[in-house]
């Protein structure tokens, strides 16, 4: 009996309709799609699965070698100064690969050893994580470690070297097959999906979905077993690691047993964030790096800006979040981080989120310190934090005549800060922003960005604004380029045609039996769902 079901792949759809697809991205429109046919697009993963199933590893393997599946790899930026990729992936592909993950995770759960504290799969709610399972979690886990009651113990802290990206897919599919078995397809079809991913190179996981979450944890396990047969003690949150010894020639033992494991599996750590110190001395850097005092600035870094709204004390709990957030000074914790030569990149992150928590007009002026040309570059890490904070506080219906300034600034930004527009996510993270309003410097904006990118993402989140726009010219002119426009774009302008009544309607009725050809998966049958027909269905009704 397969140990994949039709369950595992509802249980992602709801995930992703809940939460998105990609956390380094903004939430996308198809993810909405994903919330209102949940149960018959997860049957459409299911049996596919179940066909694969049937067959030999072989039989999965060609069968998903011979698919078109449509991703793409957008720049992210990391730090001040750093970038990395992050994978754009098909929504029912999305959902397929994330429906084995939670199959993958189910089963490796119970194998975890509990100083694992990353992602630990949570078999109930809507989440499919822990939610109390943090990396503040983690590091306070090493704070109550009683080997640090030893002031002669020593410490090592040091994390993987580009983790995600060396990942091996093949060492990955044999610690999946340890999961499975030999006959289950689970782990082949793991790998074929990864090499799609990857653009047919053998490593590196796809960043910002939650299968790619749970492979690297079933990756980790191996690591995490040597080193406890070897009776090192440790603690590990995703690629950082906190190692406990006696003595500096214990630490030195197990950093060299540490290097030795993650060499047999193609990784490395890395050298620049590789420190030892002194059991006191990590307590107190532990501490300070956490904030452990009451503080405002301290108590604005450990307050949870997470409202859920399916929660039943929701209501409760927001309004206590309101009168916390308004309880802090945050304008005068927000300047102070502008005259810093590095700013404390979470500190501006959670600024950015209780935007929509605070006075419309106290959040205007947060919004006008944060989006000041200096200053926007100041927090140049934190920038997806605050588009997003922006876009929620900007979305509140009630504050309508609030917005007419902070729309101003906003227009701003291309002007001043064009060079921070320029990799890819914060490009449609800065989309998400304007949305919401149309106005002549958003129209050039838009339309530059549409002719010179070669994103097809963000290519969608331009007919998007035009959708919210009612920018009937722009229709009309993508309406007769459509057999030059990708397969993405082509379902966004669709869905867009909902906008422009008859003429959206007519473009729909010449263009549907072509659609419903070009937009197939490869992987449909007689007599069963598919999805360009569910795709079409949903933007019919209006949704």
């Amino acid at each position: 009996m397969s140990t994949v079901t039709l369950q595992h792949f509802k249980r992602a759809a709801v995930d992703i309709g809940l939460h998105g697809d990609n956390d380094t991205l903004p939430f996308d429109v198809d993810n909405n799609f994903i919330k209102e046919n949940q149960a018959k697009l997860a049957t459409i993963a299911y049996e596919y699965f179940s066909e694969l199933e049937k067959g030999s590893p072989n039989h999965a393997a060609n069968a998903i070698n011979s698919l078109q599946v449509f991703s793409e790899r957008l720049l992210v930026p990391v730090g001040t100064a750093g970038f990395r990729i992050a994978t754009k992936i098909h929504p029912f592909w999305n959902l397929y690969i994330n429906g084995l993950g939670v199959a993958i995770a189910e089963r490796h759960e119970p194998k975890r050893y509990l100083n694992a504290h990353s992602y630990r799969y949570d078999p109930t709610g809507d989440r499919l994580f822990d939610r109390n399972r943090t990396w503040r979690a983690y590091r306070e886990s090493t704070l109550a470690d009683e080997w640090l009651k030893n002031e002669n113990g020593v410490v090592i802290q040091t994390d993987i070297s580009n983790f995600y990206e060396h990942i091996y897919h093949h060492r990955l599919e044999n610690c999946v097959k340890d999961l499975f078995g030999e006959d289950s397809t689970v782990a082949v079809q793991i790998d074929r999906f990864l090499s799609k991913f990857s653009s047919g190179r053998s490593f590196g996981l796809p960043v910002g979905g939650q299968c790619s979450r749970i492979l690297a944890e079933v990756m980790m396990s191996p690591i995490d077993k040597m080193l406890s047969a070897e009776d090192i003690r440790w603690h590990r949150y995703v690629d950082d690691f906190t190692i406990m010894a006696k003595s500096q020639e214990e630490a030195y033992r197990s950093l060299a047993v540490l290097s030795h494991a993650l060499a047999d599996y193609g990784l490395s750590l890395n050298r620049t964030k590789t420190t030892i110190l002194r059991s006191k001395h990590y307590l107190d850097y532990v501490n300070t790096q956490l904030g452990n005092s009451q503080e405002e600035r301290n108590i604005l870094r450990e307050i949870d800006l997470h409202f859920d709204p399916y929660s039943d004390t929701a209501t409760i709990d927001y309004d206590k979040l309101k009168d916390t957030v308004k309880s802090l000074d945050v304008r005068a914790l927000l300047e102070l981080e502008t005259k810093k030569g590095q700013p404390d990149t979470f500190l501006v992150a959670q600024i950015g989120r209780t935007l929509k928590y605070q006075p419309p007009s106290e959040a205007i002026q947060l919004c006008e310190t944060l989006l000041h040309p200096k200053n926007l570059n100041l927090f140049r890490a934190s920038w997806s934090k605050i588009m997003r904070g922006v876009a929620a506080f900007r979305m509140q219906d009630d504050h309508e005549k609030k917005y007419e300034h902070l729309d101003k600034l906003l227009d701003e930004v291309p002007k001043h800060s064009a060079n921070l527009l320029v990799p890819e996510a914060n490009c449609l993270h800065y989309l998400k922003t304007i949305r919401f309003k149309h106005s002549d410097d958003r129209a050039r904006y838009t339309l530059s960005v549409y002719k010179m990118t070669a994103s097809k993402t963000v290519r969608r989140a331009c007919i998007e604004c035009w959708q919210i726009w009612g920018d009937r010219s722009k229709f009309i002119w993508l309406r007769n380029k459509w057999q030059n426009l990708g397969i993405q774009e082509q379902r966004m302008l669709w869905l867009a045609a909902g906008s422009f009544g008859d003429e959206g309607m007519k473009a729909r009725q010449q263009l549907r039996m072509s659609s419903s050809i070009a937009w197939k998966l490869g992987i449909e049958r007689n007599n069963q769902n598919t999805f360009s027909e569910l795709y079409m269905q949903w933007c019919e009704n209006d949704i």
